[in-house]
């Protein structure tokens, strides 16, 4: 397995001495390291700044003893893709900051720069069926790099931050190579469903690529969009609460504080993490709770970051400046408020303080995940302490037992600080040992498990359905088969099968190019020709009088053989329903601009194709919740198709026809073709046997798959060049039964 992520596990510190390689800070690095050495995975990432003359050496050592693969950049390349597009551009875009983001031009060109280096690198050193795991907003582009250069290569791609809200996303000039970008994966994984939503929202509304329970269909492969909530290395900090140094950190924690209940928060300097908000509110708390100063210490630590970015350097200013006001405020010879630490904690520095603090206040404004607080419970055996915890951070989806506060509200934060600080070690430890226990189950080894188990299933759902597309020598033998048999059985659907949908419906007409298909068909000896499709009576009629087909309307209520020449009724049908449903579609029409109903005798559609695509499956999905409660009681279905919703009794289906009036033929040939959930009943119905095709790449009880109703043609022109009879030929019908 290859890792991909813009930094390495391990940061390359040069001193005078020569050059150190220390572990890495952030969060990714932290939580995949057991991960990716137990998997024998190698890592892919930047190494930070290195003269040339440096990088053979420095890549012999990453090689050697840490299992890694640096990729290099030119010091303006980096500052460009790193600090430039990625953190002044993707970070505050993200993360609903938009007021933040700089669009330049030149810093997109460095950044498409530096993930086109990072594919180089990944395809000089990918194997055979190796699986690429690309990590975070930096490298978003290049899953489809990777696809362009490895078409059959299985990607993974994980979104560590959050995926923001198409409003948000859509002012970037570079929408859509973003989305595009992160389409060349199989599978993109996300913290929370929220996420995943905005994501599939974003891909819907400006691609134009619909997804079905978060399946999307490029081409001949299926991506898929899911939720991962990343979990930590519960194990280790477990274990390394017990050890020898960090039982010396807690002692020494605890001595500072001395009878005084410890509150902390730690960060790095970023504006997403509301730390002048929690200042605010510690302000707030102590101006309205007097009876607890001196009786509390808030420790303050906040990790250095992103220097370079004017922004946080006046974060670092506006952070110092509150803190020094509301020490000077409220402290006193003997007691401050805030304890403010402006440095890295270590791993067993970190661990103390989650096993010493009384309190944790992670209250960010907007976060991905937030580990933090999920280490905090770790840390806590015994079941003490209080997680106050921003509703904005994906944690909270999880850590429902916490006190989750509005960061952006001083005084409900206030407010849930007094809750936490009186709280007894009874009313604590039912809550703390309820998120605990979800923790150490999904842990950072379950999270990957899932994840890459999760990669699996869809790339071989994708190489399942390549298996199934019709190939050119399988088009051959349905052509053999055809001329070999004497009774041929053909069902084709219309919209979607023959023609490609239309904006209106109603203009929908067959080319010339169908009815001379549709003809030549007829006039092959031996053959039944059955246009199934959900069109009403009068369309079918209007389009193929003249044809010697036989036509059956709305999906199998209505049927025309040719040789009777007029309509019957499949089935008896009771539709005064129809007015109980019919002003409750109205009220979606009228509220829904573009919309409207078509009645059909046996049905009722509401149709949205010339909507706006969020509104109308926004709307789409209202409508079939509230269609559902009605229609539970009553012999009818409920049922979404492409930008329709159409209300029609359980009786009426085209496997429903093909049962009744069709399966007594003694046909040696059939073939059916369709395009949508419509259809699904049709194929399941036929015999073994049977040749079934669906147009479109998707999961489906057909035996195969064809991209476009222009294969469907192709084929059918293939068959009906086969041989021809003159009109008068008789044509086989179904029983006198039917």
């Amino acid at each position: 397995m290859l890792l991909v992520s813009n930094r390495l596990p391990v940061t390359l510190v040069h001193r005078r001495g020569g050059t150190e390689f220390v572990p890495s800070a952030g969060g990714l690095a932290v939580g995949l390291e057991a991960f990716y050495r137990e998997r024998g995975a190698r890592w892919v990432g930047w190494p930070g700044n290195v003269n040339p003359k440096d990088r053979p050496r420095i890549t012999r050592r990453l090689r050697t003893a840490f299992g890694c693969e640096p990729v290099f950049l030119s010091e303006d390349l980096a500052r460009r893709y790193y600090a430039g597009f990625s953190n002044r551009t993707v970070w505050p875009l993200f993360h609903s900051f938009p007021t933040y983001a700089r669009y330049d031009a030149e810093d997109w060109e460095g950044y498409c720069r530096a993930n086109e280096i990072f594919a180089d690198a990944v395809t000089a050193i990918a194997k055979k069926d190796e699986t690429i795991w690309v990590h975070d907003y930096h490298l978003l582009l290049l899953p489809k790099y990777l696809r362009e250069r490895l078409p059959d290569a299985k990607i993974g791609f994980f979104l560590h931050i959050p995926f923001p809200a198409f409003d948000s996303l859509r002012p970037l000039p570079w929408h859509r190579e973003i989305l595009e970008g992160l389409l060349g994966a199989d599978l993109v994984g996300f913290h929370t469903f929220d996420y995943a939503q905005a994501f599939l929202g974003s891909v819907r509304r400006l691609l134009g690529h619909d997804n079905e329970i978060g399946q999307v269909v490029i081409g001949r492969r299926v991506v898929q969009a899911d939720v991962f909530p990343m979990g930590i290395d519960f194990p280790r900090i477990a274990a390394a609460r017990e050890t020898a140094e960090v039982q010396r950190h807690i002692e020494r924690f605890r001595q500072g504080v001395g009878a005084s209940k410890l509150v902390f928060s730690i960060s790095r300097l970023d504006y997403t993490k509301g730390i002048p908000q929690q200042l605010a509110a510690i302000e707030t708390f102590l101006e309205g709770n007097p009876d607890w100063r001196g009786r509390f210490e808030y420790l303050l630590v906040v990790v250095p970051s992103r220097e370079f970015v004017d922004r946080y350097a006046e974060e670092k200013e506006e952070i110092d400046r509150l803190v020094g006001r509301i020490n000077g405020r409220y402290g006193t010879f003997h007691w401050l408020p805030i304890r403010y630490v402006n440095r890295y904690l270590d791993f067993e520095e970190l661990v103390a303080l989650y096993a010493s603090a009384d309190v944790a206040l992670v209250a960010p404004l907007r976060d991905g995940m937030n580990l933090v607080a999920k280490e905090y419970l770790a840390a806590k055996p015994d079941f003490r302490g209080a997680l106050i915890l921003s509703e904005m951070a994906g944690a909270s989806r999880e850590l429902l037992e916490a006190i989750l506060v509005n960061p952006n509200n001083p005084g409900e934060v206030a407010k849930a600080l007094r809750k936490a600080l009186q709280e007894t070690d009874e009313e604590q430890a039912p809550r703390n040992r309820a998120m605990r226990a979800r923790l150490e189950t999904y842990d950072v080894r379950r999270w990957a498990g899932d994840f890459l188990g999760r990669l699996e299933e869809v790339t071989a759902l994708s190489k399942a359905l390549a298996v199934r597309l019709l190939t050119r020598t399988e088009r051959r033998r349905i052509e053999e088969r055809f001329e070999a048999s004497r009774k041929r059985l053909i069902l084709l659907d219309y919209d979607g099968t023959l023609v490609p949908f239309a904006a209106d419906p109603f203009r929908a007409a067959p080319s010339p190019r169908v009815g001379k298909i549709l003809k030549g068909l007829c006039a092959s000896p031996g053959i039944q020709v059955v246009l199934i499709s959900g069109r009403r009576r009068e369309e079918l009629e209007a389009w193929f009088e003249g044809f010697w087909l036989t036509l059956v309307a709305e999906h199998g209520a209505w049927v025309r053989w040719p040789d009777r020449g007029k309509w019957e009724p499949t089935v008896d049908l009771d539709v005064r329903w129809k007015d109980r449903i019919r002003p409750i579609l109205e009220r979606f029409a009228a509220r829904v601009p573009g919309s409207f109903i078509e009645e059909k005798e046996t049905s009722l559609a509401w149709h949205y194709r010339r909507v706006d695509v969020d509104t109308g499956t926004l709307a789409a999905h209202e409508l079939v919740d509230a269609l559902t409660g009605l229609t539970a009681n009553l012999d009818l279905a409920t049922a979404v198709g492409n930008k329709v919703v159409e209300v029609r009794s359980t009786r009426v289906s085209k496997g429903a026809f093909y049962r009744s009036h069709l399966p007594d033929g003694g046909w040696d040939f059939i073939l059916a073709a369709g395009n949508d959930w419509t259809d699904e009943a049709l194929f399941a119905a036929l015999p073994p046997e049977a040749i079934s095709v669906r147009v479109g790449i998707a999961a489906s009880a057909s035996k195969f798959n064809v991209e476009s109703p222009e294969e469907i043609l192709s084929l059918l022109e293939r068959l009906a060049a086969k041989g021809s009879v003159p009109k008068e030929q008789p044509v086989p019908q179904a029983s006198s039964n039917a």
